[in-house]
């Protein structure tokens, strides 16, 4: 993964996948110096998270929003 600094935070089983992951990271300085930290959500379908196939840097600015955005389509989707 890019940046200075990447501390895995959470890796979790992939549902629905036989050896995918899920890995959460946070990562200091991901775009060059003096870039703000981010979350980094990486999915992995062959149980290797330190070379995700799909990836998504999220600004700690923008953390409860996004966690707002999951919960709803959670209440709204997850029993379809």
């Amino acid at each position: 993964m890019s940046g200075k600094n990447n501390t895995v935070i959470k890796t979790f089983h992939l549902a629905d996948t036989k050896n995918g992951v899920i890995s959460v990271s946070h990562i200091e300085e991901p775009y060059g110096n003096g870039s703000f930290p981010v979350v980094s959500i990486g999915i992995s379908l062959k149980k290797d998270s330190s070379e995700p196939d799909w990836k998504a840097h999220i600004p700690y600015d923008n953390l409860d929003e996004l966690i707002g955005a999951l919960n709803e389509a959670k209440e709204r989707f997850e029993n379809r």
